[in-house]
């Protein structure tokens, strides 16, 4: 199975347009030692040719130049994207579908709850319904706390969702009344190997279930967002804690660094940082600190086989 990181960065990306914290400010000037990132979104094959994207990011456009298997090379309109799975409802995980709206129809996985949202307060389904027959939906089921589901472009992967404790948008109605399906992480297994990947790039909060799916991947991609609780607040540009946002921060008793010490033989790698997050600063202390807890940062173009 390969795995290629298109984009590492949360909402905004790194530099944020509009932001002049220390971090943005100081990649923008070439003052600290940090590099730019695209907002989160991955591709993964169990044969090179046919790509599984989760999550359609605002970049996408920039992603799929830099990276030539998702590129056109069969046919006159040709693309390596298969399937496109959607992991929230999110703007940042989400805008990206009507940048591809030349290529519908194209074949989209998600939950009821995330095509509810899609199909509402954000109608990307019902916008590119004009766009040769737009989306079609294929739902990943949440009712039972593992939910195995089958992509037929990927016949050598296996995928088990499992519904995570995060936010809905805000044009969601489920913003302040979450529901199973709102936010999912989903296991990958590559058959022939047997090695499996967890990805989970928005987390809030802990549970028996994602506990035990997470002891078997061998490979953990999740949330990197804040490394502390109230990042916003110190760094001035908010005032959402990381429990209001639905991410769960690294540091801490209960953050992410102490759940990922708890799976010892995983490669851990985090993706979706904030702009704010003093982990994209490569000599940070705080980079420092999860190198010696084994965890990477992920990083655009970051490529992995298992």
């Amino acid at each position: 199975m390969q795995i290629q990181i298109l984009g590492s960065a949360a909402g905004g990306g790194f530099p944020q347009w509009n932001c002049n914290c220390d971090n943005c400010s100081g990649v923008r000037k070439g003052l600290i030692n940090a590099h730019p990132r695209t907002q989160s979104s991955i591709a993964v094959s169990g044969d090179g040719k046919q790509w599984i994207l989760f999550n359609a990011s605002p970049d996408i456009r920039a992603q799929l130049e830099s990276f030539p298997p998702l590129q056109p090379s069969r046919g006159k309109r040709d693309t390596g994207i298969a399937a496109i799975v959607l992991m929230d409802s999110q703007i940042d995980h989400t805008t990206g579908l009507l940048m591809l709206r030349e290529g519908c129809p194209h074949q989209v996985w998600c939950t009821t709850q995330v095509h509810d949202d899609l199909t509402s307060g954000f109608p990307v389904f019902n916008m590119l319904s004009h766009w040769n027959g737009g989306l079609e939906h294929h739902a990943i089921p949440t009712d039972a706390p593992v939910n195995r589901f089958t992509i037929p472009a990927a016949p050598t992967l296996e995928f088990f969702a499992v519904a995570l404790q995060s936010s809905a948008p805000p044009y969601s109605p489920h913003r302040h009344d979450p529901h199973a399906g709102d936010n999912i992480g989903i296991l990958i297994r590559d058959t022939p190997s047997g090695r499996s990947l967890f990805y989970a790039p928005g987390l809030g909060q802990q549970d028996k279930a994602l506990v035990e799916v997470m002891s078997s991947a061998d490979c953990l991609l999740v949330d990197g967002t804040l490394w502390r609780e109230d990042e916003l607040l110190i760094s001035g540009v908010g005032d959402k804690l990381g429990v209001h946002m639905g991410h769960l921060p690294q540091s801490g008793p209960n953050g992410m660094m102490a759940l990922l010490d708890g799976f010892p033989k995983a490669r851990k790698i985090l993706i979706h940082i904030n702009n704010t997050n003093p982990i994209l600063r490569e000599d940070s202390a705080e980079r420092a600190e999860l190198t010696r807890h084994g965890i990477e940062v992920s990083h655009d173009g970051m490529s992995l086989v298992l």
